[in-house]
């Protein structure tokens, strides 16, 4: 049996039995299809929509959002628009424009995608009687074409105000047309594959006084180390345990007035930051075990920057490798280990010259190794702070390192530290 044929004879059982027009049954049921809504559920969606007598659809229960769980199916909620972006998204291959955003009552705040357009705007009271689904693990309200959305019965107080500006450290997976304001601390253009071929983008960091987080450009605006930008239309997702910032069709990037960078990363433990699944921008301190093979002098692709072995790109293949220096060390801090990945400016402080000079050293003794024996020296048995960006992948933990210096601590105050632990 075709799946056309499958749905159509779901859509002329339901018509029985819930005593409506067939036709208007499969059409609803094709649309929610369409969403890419599992078949099972969009039966059950188009049962709910009619009722047990068939004659016209039950009106949902109101409820708070604070209420709303992933166990829900229909309901209708009053709150108050918070914002309302567009963004292209591909479903089963087709590119379609949706709304999304996030709603707020006096109880709390959540997100909402909209497959058609919403007939509201941002500081709109409403009435949305729709489903709600699950995204990131969150209920989440699902606007479709079977969804009600009116002017609020009541007076709605939201809990935060609409389009407001979002601090980076507020900034959660998941979040839908954010607003902020924040200066690029670092970024660099690069190739990837999309889903239309090759493409470039602008990804770095960005920061303000509460935090730092990744960001990509999906258009590349060509966002440049200081500038302070203020972008609307922003959208949350989850990278390696890290929330990154993502600015696609519909974002706008405008210039900002100077931002506030002055942020002094939290300190955490290696437990805890592998238990979150990865964290950005933190210190940890701890003693270096090891320096790992890989380490030292290394070369780069130059058109990837991947790291190359006897001048063989793993993509780009045959390359005329570039120089560089790193170091892969192993730092322990009592509550786990993790895998330093600490760049050529650090590497030559922990060599303690440049990479001219390291090559030189090796050169002489007709053996890199000697290199890497230089680091360990300089580096293992000796405690550390070390800022970076934790990320966590089948192969354990690792950080990429900004800053690493050795620690300046008290014996002493360490120890009561120790003691006042137990």
């Amino acid at each position: 049996m075709s799946d056309t044929q499958e749905v159509s004879e779901q859509a002329a059982s339901i018509a029985e039995e819930v005593d409506a027009d067939p036709d208007e049954v499969e059409k609803r049921l094709k649309n929610l299809l369409e969403y890419s809504v599992p078949l099972e559920e969009a039966e059950r969606t188009v049962r709910r929509r009619y009722g047990s007598e068939g004659a016209e659809p039950e009106r949902a229960e109101t409820v708070d959002l604070a209420d709303l769980s992933t166990d829900d199916s229909r309901v209708a909620v009053e709150a108050v628009v918070l914002s309302a972006g567009r963004r292209s998204i591909r479903v089963d291959g087709d590119d379609t424009v949706i709304t999304e955003g996030e709603i707020s009552d006096d109880t709390g705040v959540i997100s909402y995608t909209a497959w058609d357009e919403l007939s509201a705007e941002p500081g709109d009271p409403v009435r949305i009687e729709g489903e709600v689904r699950e995204w990131d693990g969150d209920p989440q309200v699902n606007i479709d074409s079977e969804s009600d959305v009116a002017p609020a019965d009541a007076d709605v107080e939201p809990t935060r105000e609409p389009y407001g500006v979002r601090s980076i450290a507020e900034l959660e997976s998941g979040d839908r047309a954010v607003t902020l304001e924040a200066e690029v601390v670092d970024s660099e253009e690069r190739s990837i594959q999309g889903r239309d071929g090759e493409t470039t983008i602008t990804s770095g960091t960005l920061g303000d006084a509460s935090g730092r987080l990744p960001f990509t450009d999906w258009e590349n605006r060509a966002l440049g180390e200081g500038d302070a930008v203020r972008i609307e239309n922003a959208y949350v997702n989850e990278y390696r345990g890290i929330p990154q910032v993502n600015a696609g069709e519909y974002t706008t990037v405008e210039t900002a007035d100077g931002i506030d960078v002055s942020h002094t990363p939290p300190e955490t433990d290696v437990a805890d930051a592998v238990e979150k699944g990865g964290d950005f921008d933190v210190v940890v301190r701890g003693n270096v075990l090891t320096v790992k093979d890989g380490s030292g002098l290394i070369e780069r692709c130059p058109d990837c920057g991947r790291v190359v072995q006897k001048g063989q790109c793993r993509v780009h293949g045959d390359v005329d490798a570039e120089p560089d220096m790193r170091t892969k060390a192993v730092l322990d801090d009592g509550t786990g280990a993790v895998t330093l990945v600490v760049g050529r400016e650090l590497t030559e402080e922990l060599y303690g010259g440049t990479l001219e000079d390291a090559r030189g050293q090796a050169r002489d003794a007709m053996d890199k190794s000697v290199v890497t024996e230089s680091i360990a020296d300089n580096a293992v048995g000796h405690r550390w702070r070390v800022r970076g960006n934790v990320s966590v992948g089948d192969y354990g933990a690792n950080m990429n390192v900004s800053e690493m210096e050795e620690a300046q601590e008290d014996p002493a105050e360490a120890a009561r530290e120790v003691l006042d632990e137990f």
